[in-house]
């Protein structure tokens, strides 16, 4: 999205296989970016081995480790869409009486326009600052160790920015013509494991 981080009320770090995702939200609140953290998601078919605790509690306790106090930290353990991560986490935040007028939504790379696109539209009176690693395509794909499932994600992904907001899961962004190109070239080859129906029941 190219958005500049800045202080925001709290961040959001989206569940994911990536535990990257936590890594960046800690380092954004030792940067003073935010008091609260709130780490959301349960598990899905591609984190149910690595993170059978829940992508949530794991990411939690990675930010323990890298120095984050507990009493800094939320944990929505429930979601299983990006539309759930939002409303859950919204959810939560307001059940604890926390006043929010800017969140600071950190996700994987290649999410943050999917992400942002869904907060937007479903919790639309609040300031969304979208972040994530910094790192070029290849980078990631090193990271995750299986390039396989980092390319059908971002087919997935970009399916979800084509579909959802006719379906009212999340605002309407401009496709530029190579991206669209690119999306149908990738998803002739085969790149199509993330992909969903017509209709899903969440984004």
């Amino acid at each position: 999205m190219g958005h500049e981080p800045r202080p925001c009320s709290v961040a959001i770090g989206l569940g994911s296989h990536d535990l990257g995702v936590a890594d960046t939200t800690v380092d954004l609140y030792r940067r003073g970016m935010m008091p609260l953290i709130v780490f959301t998601g349960a598990t899905s078919r591609t984190t149910r081995e690595r993170m059978p605790r829940g992508e949530a509690e794991h990411y939690r306790e990675r930010a323990i480790e890298l120095g984050v106090p507990v009493d800094a930290i939320l944990v929505e353990p429930r979601a299983r869409n990006t539309g759930e991560n939002i409303l859950f986490s919204r959810a939560l935040i307001e059940d604890r009486g926390v006043p929010v007028s800017s969140v600071l939504l950190v996700s994987k790379p290649y999410e943050e326009r999917r992400a942002y696109a869904t907060a937007r539209k479903l919790w639309p009176d609040v300031e969304w600052v979208s972040a994530s690693t910094s790192m070029t395509l290849s980078e990631y794909v090193d990271s995750i160790q299986d390039a396989r499932l980092v390319f059908d994600m971002l087919v997935g992904a970009q399916q979800r920015l084509m579909l959802y907001p006719r379906q009212g899961f999340m605002i309407e962004q401009a496709i530029p013509d190579d991206v669209a190109a690119a999306f149908e070239r990738l998803h002739s080859d085969g790149f199509t494991s993330r992909h969903v129906q017509a209709g899903p029941a969440g984004a």
